[in-house]
Formats: C-alpha cells, sequence, structure tokens
C-alpha cells in the first residue's frame, strides 16, 4: 500500500514537470521593439541604454547601460615659459644609467607635447639658467634663451636636447628675469614652470657668499614681482637629499632656505610650489603641473544611475551580468525590494566611458500568464549626478525595449464522425486547468488510499 502512496506522489510529481518543461520548450521569444534609452547629460555627454543582442533560440537578451562624457578638455591659452636648470648636478645617477636630466628633460617634453596637442592657442618657450660662465657670475648672463615662443612642439622638443648641464652654480634669479622679457605685451594668459634640482646659490649682483640672505631675498623678490604682475608661476624643485645641511658660510641649512624662497606647497611664495623626490619628478611634470594648467577638466561628478525592472521581469527571467561596470561600482543583484540595480561612479572625467551589460534570461518555470503579453524590459531609469557647472541634475526616462512570449497555433484537423476531445498544448491556461484537475485526481487518489490502509489495520 505505501508503494502506491509513493508512486502516487512520484507520477504526480512528474506531470507538475512536464507541464513546467513543455511549456518552457514550446513558447517562442521576439524582440518588438528596440528604442534606445538616451539621456543627455551635456552639450557632449550622455548616458544610453539599448538592447546590444538577443539569442532568442535560448530566450535570452542583452542590455548595455553606458555613460559617456565627450566634453572637450579646455585648453591653456596664451604663452608659456619653460625655465630649466642647466647647473652640473643634473648629472647626478638616479637609477642605473639615468640621471636627473634624463627624467626631467624627458619630463618637459613629455609636457611641452601635451600641451601643444591638437593647440593653436598656446606659445611656449624655453630659458635655461645656472652659472656657466665664471666670468659672468652673479649677472643676468648666468641665464640665455633656448627658444623663442613657438607652437612647434618638435622645435621645441629639440631645442630641450642641446642643453648642455655644465653650470656649477644654480642662479634662478637670471632665469626668471630673462624668462619674463620673452613674453609679448599681448593681453593673455601666461605662465612660467620653472624646473630645478637645487637651492639657489647665487643671485644677479648678490654677496658672497654662496646662499646667503641677499641671495635668499633678490630670488625670493623676483618670484613675487612676477607673481605680481599676472604670470601664473609653477615651480618644481627636487634633489635636496639632505635639509638639515648647512652650505659653507651662512646659518641657514637647506630646508630653511627652501622655505623663505619658496614657501611651502601649502603656502608658496607665488603660484604653486611642488617641492618633490626624484621618483615624483616624471609624476609631478607630466600629471600634476599639466593639469594645473588645464583650466577646466570638464568632469562629470557624483554619478547614480538607478535602473528599474518591472515586477514581471524580476518574477519570470534570470538576470545576469555579462560585463561589470568599468568605472565605478554596481549593485550585484536585482534589489527585490524596489527591483532596481543602482550604478554609481565618483567622477567621469573627459574622454571617458563608463559601461556596464547585463543579460536577461527567460525562467524555465515561468508564469505562462505572461504569454502573449508585451514586456518591458525595464520599467525606467533615474540618473542623479553633478554637472561640469557644479550644479546638481536629476533625469529619468520610461524608453525601454519590449519582448513577447507566444506559442504556436495548433494546426486544426479534418472533422470526423466522432470528434476527439483536443488535449490542451502546454503553457496555455486550457492545458493548466487540465493539469490541475490530474493533480486533484491524484490527491483524492492518494488521500482514500490512506484512509483505507487506516481502517484494514
Amino acid at each position: 500500500m505505501k508503494n502506491k502512496i509513493f508512486i502516487g506522489i512520484f507520477l504526480m510529481i512528474i506531470l507538475i514537470a512536464n507541464l513546467s518543461f513543455a511549456s518552457y520548450n514550446t513558447v517562442t521569444m521576439q524582440v518588438v521593439e528596440e528604442p534606445i534609452c538616451t539621456i543627455s547629460l551635456g552639450e557632449n555627454s550622455k548616458f544610453e541604454k539599448k538592447l546590444i543582442s538577443k539569442d532568442l533560440a535560448n530566450k535570452e537578451v542583452t542590455l548595455q547601460l553606458q555613460v559617456t562624457n565627450d566634453e572637450e578638455v579646455e585648453k591653456p591659452t596664451g604663452e608659456i615659459m619653460l625655465v630649466l636648470d642647466n647647473s652640473d648636478s643634473m648629472l647626478n645617477t638616479i637609477s642605473g644609467n639615468t640621471t636627473r636630466k634624463d627624467l626631467i628633460f624627458k619630463s618637459a617634453k613629455t609636457l611641452v607635447s601635451s600641451l601643444l596637442k591638437d593647440n593653436t592657442k598656446l606659445k611656449i618657450g624655453i630659458v635655461k639658467f645656472s652659472t656657466v660662465d665664471i666670468n659672468n657670475e652673479a649677472t643676468a648672463k648666468d641665464a640665455s634663451i633656448v627658444s623663442a615662443l613657438t607652437n612647434d612642439a618638435t622645435a621645441l622638443n629639440n631645442a630641450i636636447s642641446t642643453i648642455e648641464t655644465n653650470g656649477p652654480r644654480t642662479n634662478l634669479q637670471s632665469g626668471l628675469l630673462l624668462a619674463s622679457q620673452q613674453f609679448t605685451k599681448t593681453d593673455n594668459n601666461k605662465y612660467m614652470i620653472v624646473l630645478t634640482d637645487g637651492v639657489p646659490n647665487v643671485a644677479i649682483d648678490s654677496n658672497n657668499p654662496y646662499y646667503s640672505d641677499d641671495v635668499i631675498s633678490k630670488t625670493k623678490q623676483q618670484l613675487q614681482t612676477l607673481s605680481k604682475q599676472g604670470i601664473k608661476i609653477t615651480t618644481m624643485l627636487t634633489g635636496i637629499d639632505n635639509e638639515s645641511t648647512v652650505p659653507t658660510g651662512v646659518s641657514k641649512n637647506f630646508g630653511q632656505i627652501i622655505k623663505e624662497v619658496f614657501g611651502t606647497q601649502s603656502s608658496p611664495t607665488a603660484g604653486n610650489f611642488y617641492y618633490v623626490t626624484d621618483t615624483e619628478i616624471e609624476k609631478t611634470i607630466t600629471n600634476d603641473i599639466y593639469k594645473s594648467l588645464v583650466p577646466t577638466q570638464k568632469s562629470l561628478k557624483d554619478i547614480t544611475i538607478v535602473d528599474y525592472f518591472p515586477a514581471e521581469i524580476v518574477k519570470n527571467f534570470d538576470f545576469s551580468y555579462v560585463s561589470k561596470a568599468n568605472i565605478g561600482t554596481i549593485s550585484a543583484k536585482i534589489d527585490t525590494t524596489n527591483n532596481s540595480i543602482t550604478w554609481t561612479i565618483p567622477e567621469l572625467a573627459s574622454g571617458q566611458t563608463a559601461t556596464v551589460q547585463y543579460k536577461l534570461k527567460l525562467k524555465e518555470n515561468f508564469d505562462s500568464s505572461i504569454i502573449n503579453k508585451v514586456l518591458n524590459t525595464n520599467q525606467k531609469v533615474d540618473i542623479d549626478y553633478t554637472d561640469l557647472d557644479g550644479k546638481k541634475q536629476t533625469k529619468t526616462s520610461n524608453i525601454s525595449p519590449k519582448l513577447k512570449l507566444t506559442e504556436p497555433v495548433a494546426t486544426p484537423k479534418a472533422p470526423t464522425t466522432t470528434a476527439p476531445v483536443a488535449l490542451p498544448k502546454a503553457g496555455s491556461i486550457t492545458l493548466i486547468g487540465f493539469g490541475i484537475a490530474i493533480v486533484g485526481f491524484f490527491i483524492y487518489t492518494i488521500i482514500k488510499l490512506v484512509i483505507f490502509h487506516k481502517k484494514t489495520k
């Protein structure tokens, strides 16, 4: 008797499973509409959600969310004077066969090329400084012109390559003064970039000894004068191995002299001041100084994208990522409290594109009531972000690709004398009713068998 009960239950489970799988196997999926959801985030920036692939045989589609910042980065305009230290300390080895000159001059070339790339509104000139001629030491002749103002990056980089680093002492004041004299009288932006590896030890008409208060005062005053003239000064100092060293003939150590001449990074004497180690040279010149010269980065910030799904999609489709977000973070799965995923992007710089892709695949045990209904893959998308002017913005869209499930229409048979009772298709409402009736019959039979078994005990 127990065996009969178990057999009955087993048959009932098989019947239910066959009903479900039969429906999944016979149903077909089609894409009814493929509109692209587009939300403008600026003049040249946008969000897009679109269907990018479909595998209808496997009843699945892939959608892509993408945020693109195509705003053009503003480039500096006007004139830049590059003021390069060519004292012999630049030949000090940093690592292997690489000298400080190699690293600074190579980085300077990269900076020049980056600034002038597709930028016809900028010109750059070059001045070098050190006390090459001992007979003219502590005079304006300690500096000389390497290149006049031009927007020819190749010519400028070739000029940098010709610079010899053989001067015994550092007369920064002479370099600042000569560079300032190369600017035109045109009313435009004027910048000065100083790259040096030593503490100034002489100045124009300075009194002995080297590193004296007179040198400190004249160099500092020259920086302040140029700043007051509206010249935007950026200085990078490197190569100081020991700040506590006190030069011969003076009472102040290198650390004290540096602070008096240049100030500190947080409170510089003029413009921007980068006080770095040799390992930071390349990044400082090619990245930090470059960015300081670009007026606006044009980044979209604090982007939050919430993609909502209809309940019918969440219930009847499996969700999985095809590719995770390349920028920012996104929900690991659909949040069933509001049927959504959330993608956060702290910052999207000009030229960057953030992308994520996910797949929706029909479940085998889907609810057959969605057959023949047009289904939106997504309910809506909400976007919050900070625009290029620093203002908070909120935008939304309910544009969505649409799917539809259908079952094949049964071909009618020729009439016979005795009309057979047509079995309903699996997955249809009629089939479900038929299945429920059979399941009910089995349950009724099992109950009767159990009662009978108890009475015969």
